[in-house]
């Protein structure tokens, strides 16, 4: 199976989750600017930039910091049909089924990968939402239920739109390819599993079910790219300062052992996300994304502090098996308002523990 660690030839290699925060040039020009002569060109520019910044930072592993994105899962709506777009109150753009979902463009997230493949010599990755994700979002009972009777009915209709897309992001040329399910991460909070337990068929069910829709996306990438998944406990709740779930990894463990992967990306910095000592549980063959840096505004962990806590996972697993990233992406949401400046010192000292870790274990 292949890993990161093998790919780049590096202990403890480094890589961000996702997204980074977007300048309000970029955010406008995505938003509303492309009505306007030259867009492209100017976006073009903006994610070159957020690849410099990476590159600059020290950072191995890198993407396009999702800023070609109006919305992180919205960008569902312009694969496919079936989609009614509106905004929250915060000006978040929001998006409902509200038809039948069929395929209007392919190879949406393919052509950000063959930008970013065109601009950088160092592994890239690229990301896509999970189905159970985008069910838990965008499915409403009063305005999806007529054409999908239940949240599975709706992922399991997007779920080969998603298989075809992480094809087509395979041959464009990615290292590693990411379904971020934070769905599945979520079932770790009591509260949370009481609710699926009460309406729906369990929590125990939904797991699985996540667990298999992110199987079915992955199913056709092939065994030259690193497969991934990626869970977190809200990260957007927290830049937000919405509720924070928590709860034990040890609640969906047998789920994550379903998952047919070569990396796994858990989040390990927050208060209530669970111990390390879970990874034991996890077969032998996976590569840990270790979430050692935290992305909450106004901290900053220095290198000391990021090494300490990835040598804690390396007693467990080894350092063969660890890369180090943040918890989550930088700026989840697209109405998140966090410092670029704050998260480039955060990549300076994630790139800074690692050069001090491969000095300890080389």
């Amino acid at each position: 199976m292949p890993s990161l660690v093998e790919r780049s030839g590096l202990l403890f290699p480094t890589a961000v989750v996702g997204s980074l925060p977007r300048p309000d040039y970029v955010r406008e020009i995505v938003v509303d600017g492309w009505r306007e002569q030259g867009w492209e060109g100017r976006l073009d520019a903006g994610v070159a930039f957020a690849i410099c910044v990476q590159e600059a930072a020290g950072i191995d592993v890198i993407s396009d910091g999702e800023w070609r994105r109006a919305s992180y899962i919205g960008i569902i709506a312009e694969m496919a049909h079936g989609f009614e777009l509106g905004y929250a109150e915060d000006g978040r753009p929001w998006t409902v089924v509200t038809g039948e979902v069929s395929s209007k463009a392919s190879g949406v997230i393919a052509a950000e990968v063959a930008f970013l493949r065109s601009r950088t010599d160092r592994l890239i990755k690229a990301t896509l939402p999970s189905p159970a994700l985008l069910a838990e979002r965008m499915w409403e009972a009063e305005r999806s239920s007529a054409v999908y009777e239940t949240p599975m009915a709706f992922a399991e209709a997007v779920a080969p739109l998603l298989r075809r897309e992480a094809a087509l992001v395979a041959q464009a040329g990615a290292d590693m390819i990411q379904v971020d399910d934070p769905h599945l991460c979520l079932l770790v909070d009591p509260e949370i599993r009481a609710q699926y337990d009460d309406e729906w068929d369990g929590a125990d069910a939904e797991a699985e079910f996540s667990a298999d829709m992110d199987n079915e996306v992955l199913a056709d990438v092939g065994d030259q790219i690193v497969r991934a998944v990626h869970l977190c406990r809200r990260a957007g709740a927290r830049v937000r300062g919405e509720a924070y779930h928590s709860g034990s990894y040890n609640h969906i463990v047998n789920d994550l052992s379903r998952l047919d992967v070569d990396h796994l990306t858990l989040e390990f910095t927050s208060p209530g996300a669970g111990d390390v000592d879970v990874l034991e549980q996890l077969p032998d063959h996976i590569e840990i994304g270790l979430g050692c840096v935290s992305v909450h505004p106004g901290e900053v962990d220095d290198a000391q502090t990021i090494v300490e806590r990835v040598e804690k996972a390396v007693e467990i697993v080894g350092a063969e098996r660890i890369v180090l990233n943040p918890d989550c992406g930088f700026a989840p949401g697209s109405a998140a308002r966090v410092n670029l400046d704050e998260v480039y010192q955060k990549l300076r000292n994630q790139a800074e523990a690692a050069r001090r870790l491969r000095e300890i274990y080389s």
